[in-house]
């Protein structure tokens, strides 16, 4: 009985150093980070929030970033870690969360056995910078790889296709190939025009005659004396009949 007794006020003592831990290191908080620290909760144990975001948040090239750190002791902190929570987040994606929050499960792990809500916070903080920096970093690689892209496409705008003797056999292939295939379509097109269609298409040809009968060695004479007799001829007259 007394030896369970004994073990009841060891706890008890334990309990207790852990309330004036938490108690004091709450005190410190609030002279830290004035104005900043919200306390939600007193009962059964502090929970509060405090504000981390990145230095550069109003950077031009890219929005910055911001959370909530949320923190809850337990009746054995800090022998054990306080409950951790990342809330009210802006400009951070799902990844950048979880890999925040890992880090900071770590760190409290590593800091077992002494108050450490500033060590995670300072942390935290150091953390979503270098995450903001190496995105800032990134973006200017991209933008600086994309600018050197459209150069390369202007330089290559002006400068044209170089011509070696495999590009130029190549084309001049390709080319003789386009010609004869054009001028087979030519041939086979004529073939299938008529007589009529022809003679329309060269205007030459409503000429030749005209032309034959004026340059022509040969003498063309026309017998008058075959229309001088028209008078005697005898032709039925179509009204009579």
């Amino acid at each position: 009985m007394k030896h369970v007794c004994a073990v009841c006020c060891r706890l008890s003592a334990d309990r207790m150093s852990c309330a004036e831990e938490q108690k004091g290191e709450i005190e410190a908080l609030e002279s830290i980070y004035t104005g900043d620290i919200e306390i939600l909760e007193t009962k059964p144990f502090y929970k509060f929030t405090i504000p981390i975001q990145t230095e550069s948040k109003n950077h031009d090239s890219l929005e910055g970033m911001k959370c909530q750190l949320q923190f809850a002791y337990t009746a054995n902190y800090p022998s054990e870690p306080p409950e951790i929570e990342i809330i009210d987040d802006e400009g951070m994606e799902e990844e950048h969360i979880k890999k925040l929050f890992e880090h900071l499960n770590t760190e409290a792990e590593n800091n077992l056995g002494m108050v450490m809500i500033f060590t995670l916070v300072s942390a935290a903080q150091e953390y979503l910078n270098v995450l903001h920096d190496n995105l800032l970093e990134e973006k200017e690689k991209e933008r600086v790889r994309l600018l050197e892209e459209e150069e390369e496409a202007e330089k290559k705008r002006f400068e044209g296709t170089r011509v070696t003797v495999e590009t130029f056999l190549a084309w001049k292939a390709s080319f003789d190939a386009e010609i004869s295939a054009l001028h087979k379509s030519k041939k086979e097109t004529e073939k299938k025009l008529t007589g009529k269609e022809l003679f329309l298409r060269d205007s030459k040809l409503n000429e030749s005659d005209l032309q034959f009968l004026q340059d022509g060695d040969v003498a063309v004479q026309i017998d008058e004396s075959l229309f001088q007799d028209l008078d005697d001829l005898e032709l039925d007259d179509d009204d009579d009949s």
